[in-house]
């Protein structure tokens, strides 16, 4: 009899047992919502230093607000006065000119001085901190810098002067035919780098067995560098160019700093006509509606990068 009831009072508490320890108890849930409640603070932060400004950007570029309380909703109108407007169009150009023309100028330089300075040439090291030292400069006294090496009997003038070459001396930022092309190459200056360095990464993790087999099947410098070395720079390829074209889009302080947009509306960019539609004349509308298309250029630049470099790894 009592050999029965155990078994059955076994029976009975027996797959209860399991279903408890089974089941999570409230200590275990807290610990694992506990590292999802230290991201609260810095998501809150997130949402109201980013996401929310950008939202409300986005909706004030299809309104007439003008910086009161209220803003009236005018669909596609500002983008239809940015078509019609001349310095607008001028400012497309110029920074569409300025992107391309830094990301293929300053990506080539920088890729030549990581080859030069990849070598074993002495004063290496010392080279890589001097072209790398103008980006700790901030961009503000960059182009006051240049500024000043442009100015009019300035250092350049004087320089050119000294090597006999005064008919090359120009109005560095009066003049509209030039003035771009000389902001163009003091971003340059500062940036090239960033360039240098990231491609210095790139080689440094080729291996050198690869060239040394090169070598043995007789394939030269040239060679060596379109069969090992430029395949294998594709990552820092694509990195350094598109760190080159966004910031280049998004290209301000210089500008402002060396010639405000002038002469006339030939160094004018998005970023620059944007600020002064906004916060210069008060039109945040048609200021936000501005930021709104340089944000989808920079949005469909990085996109179009990023596409490539999925289709090269797989096809690799």
């Amino acid at each position: 009899m009592s050999t029965a009831l155990a078994e059955r009072v076994s029976a009975a508490s027996g797959p209860q047992a399991p279903s408890r320890a089974g089941r999570p108890g409230g200590a275990a849930r807290r610990r694992r919502l506990a590292p999802q409640w230290f991201l609260a603070p810095a998501l809150l932060f997130y949402a109201i230093v980013v996401l929310y400004p950008s939202v409300a950007g986005g909706y004030y570029a299809f309104t007439d607000w003008a910086g009161g309380a209220e803003a009236n909703f005018i669909g596609l109108d500002n983008f239809r006065e940015m078509l019609d407007d001349q310095a607008a169009v001028a400012s497309l150009r110029n920074t569409l000119l300025i992107a391309v023309s830094l990301t293929v100028v300053q990506s080539g330089l920088g890729l030549l001085l990581a080859l030069a300075l990849n070598s074993a040439i002495r004063a290496r090291n010392l080279l890589r901190t001097l072209f790398f030292a103008p980006m700790m400069m901030p961009p503000v006294i960059v182009g006051l810098l240049w500024q000043y090496i442009y100015t009019p009997g300035g250092p350049l003038d004087t320089a050119l002067g000294a090597l006999g070459l005064g008919g090359l001396i120009q109005s560095w930022l009066g003049s509209s035919d030039i003035a771009l092309w000389s902001i163009i190459a003091s971003v340059i200056w500062h940036h090239v780098g960033m360039s240098m360095v990231i491609f210095l990464a790139g080689l440094q993790g080729i291996p050198w067995e690869l060239y040394e087999a090169a070598a043995l099947d007789g394939a030269g410098k040239l060679r060596q560098f379109l069969s090992v070395t430029w395949p294998l720079l594709g990552q820092a390829i694509t990195i350094a160019t598109a760190l080159t074209m966004t910031s280049s889009l998004k290209l301000f302080d210089q500008v402002f700093v060396m010639t405000g947009g002038g002469p006339g509306v030939s160094t004018q960019t998005l970023s620059l006509i944007m600020y002064r539609e906004a916060f210069v004349y008060g039109e945040y509308g048609y200021g936000s509606a501005i930021a709104l298309v340089l944000t989808m250029i920079v949005a469909f630049i990085v996109f179009l990068q990023m596409s490539i470099t999925r289709r090269g790894e797989v096809d690799a």
